[in-house]
């Protein structure tokens, strides 16, 4: 692919004529749509042990017991 800056893409695409601008458009959220349908799920288990240090060092069950009773005042 030829090195293309965005700043002369930008003034080629102003160049066009509106039908030409609006059929580009088009053409370029079908490719963008083609490109996001290909990415991959995602799985809440990527998330695991993430944040882990931060609890290393706390006692869970006084953890909890303290934000249950900031619950009710």
């Amino acid at each position: 692919m030829p090195n293309v800056s965005y700043n002369h893409l930008m003034s080629e695409i102003k160049a066009l004529d509106l039908s030409d601008q609006l059929c580009l458009l088009e053409e370029m959220v079908a490719i963008i749509r083609k490109k996001a349908s290909e990415n991959r799920s995602r799985s809440i288990m990527e998330l695991e042990g993430k944040g882990k240090e931060i609890w290393k060092n706390i006692d869970v069950r006084k953890y909890i017991d303290g934000e249950r009773s900031s619950w009710n005042g």
